[in-house]
């Protein structure tokens, strides 16, 4: 799942990345052969007609068994990404739409805005945990958007079975500029200091943990900005320290692959891959899609622990043991192993994401507490804050 022209080290470091390489990767092309159940190939992109992949998929075990292999093996070795046209039908997209616009045209009378990961805040729109606002505004359109088939076969195809779908509108509306390229969640939302801080097997498995989807609300001509991707990237094993760089944002920029979508159309790719929303340049095409990011059932502790009451408890001790002379690192060290220091999932709406790709985590929150000196009923107050932020309603 990750090539590069040099055997891959433990550590995969900014410093280190090499645009060679990445062509290296590159120069692999896909293969019709390879994917027997595609009807044709369209920008190195495996083109599948829903109606034909469900009928394989459904038609045995042992035909199953060949459809979700081919498509995980084109996420993963191949061009990391497939289209199935027709995936969801027209009218059902619509009645989701109209769920869609009715929440967006609530959000603008709040005043509120959405802010965006890759892309200027307000520039466009957005409807951060569209799943459960869907479900709740209208749970007949939710049942008979998610009775899908094709998601179903994608998502187990990448995940196997129990995994989780959450869901974020994205409408970029005339005019309406696009993303830097990027990789998604989890890693994907990291700095490239960050990652680099992760072990190069980490950077392996954080493709396996989530699969990315998109589904056409409207026709998207090249016109209207639909995704702009770069086949096979998501093998370039630095992809995840070397996005954020000059020289890969230009290629990326120069070389990618763009296909019109029309309305119900769907895109399932790799996290990995490297891809950006592309800019709409249309003069009347408010570009609507609905991004899915499926989760993985393993992504979960074993246990529930209550991390705030954890942080709670010992931070009192924390602050004595600071004014003793414990050292920084060991104080770090206590509060890693107490706090939770990864920052999602959250509400983007109410815990958006300020001054980088991710909001604080419940870690940050602590250790900035600690080093102010804050007392132990500031702390609370903070932790209470950020808790009641991150809830979905």
């Amino acid at each position: 799942m990750t090539l590069t022209a040099r055997p891959t080290p433990a550590w995969l470091l900014p410093q280190d990345c090499r645009l060679a390489d990445l062509l290296e990767v590159l120069a692999d092309r896909t293969r019709i052969e390879e994917h027997p159940h595609a009807s044709r190939l369209e920008g190195q992109v495996p083109v599948y007609a829903a109606a034909r992949l469900v009928a394989a998929a459904t038609a045995g075990a042992e035909s199953r068994r060949d459809v979700l292999g081919e498509i995980a093996r084109g996420l993963a070795d191949g061009p990391g990404i497939i289209v199935v046209e027709g995936a969801f039908e027209a009218e059902v997209v619509d009645r989701v739409t109209a769920a869609f616009e009715a929440t967006i045209d609530e959000q603008r009378s709040a005043g509120t805005a959405s802010g965006d990961h890759f892309a200027k805040p307000g520039a466009n729109d957005r409807v951060w945990n569209a799943l459960e606002k869907l479900a709740v505004a209208d749970p007949e359109a939710f049942v008979d958007y998610y009775a899908n088939d094709v998601l179903a076969i994608a998502a187990t195809a990448w995940l196997g079975p129990g995994y989780q779908v959450t869901s974020q509108v994205n409408v970029v509306n005339p005019g309406g500029a696009g993303q830097t390229v990027h990789r998604d969640y989890h890693l994907g939302f990291q700095s490239d200091e960050t990652c680099a801080r992760y072990p190069a097997h980490v950077h392996a498995l954080s493709q396996a943990l989530t699969l990315q989807g998109a589904v056409a609300h409207c026709d998207m001509p090249v016109e209207s900005g639909p995704t702009l991707y770069l086949p096979h990237s998501q093998k370039y094993a630095y992809g995840y320290v070397a996005y954020q760089r000059p020289e890969f944002q230009e290629y990326f920029v120069a070389h990618h692959v763009q296909l019109p979508l029309a309305k119900g159309d769907a895109v399932f790719f790799n996290p990995a891959l490297f891809h950006a929303a592309g800019t709409n340049r249309s003069a009347g095409i408010r570009r609507m899609a609905n991004l899915l990011q499926v989760s993985s059932a393993f992504g979960r502790t074993m246990e529930t622990v209550d991390r705030q009451r954890v942080v709670e408890a010992v931070y009192p001790t924390l602050l004595a043991r600071r004014a003793a002379g414990m050292g920084e690192r060991a104080l770090a060290n206590a509060v890693a192993a107490g706090a939770e220091a990864y920052a999602f999932p959250t509400n983007l709406d109410r815990d958006q994401p300020v001054g980088g790709m991710a909001p604080p985590s419940q870690a940050d929150v602590v250790a900035h507490a600690l080093a102010e000196g804050s007392d132990p009923a500031e702390l609370h107050r903070r932790l209470d804050a950020q808790a009641d932020a991150r809830r979905s309603h």
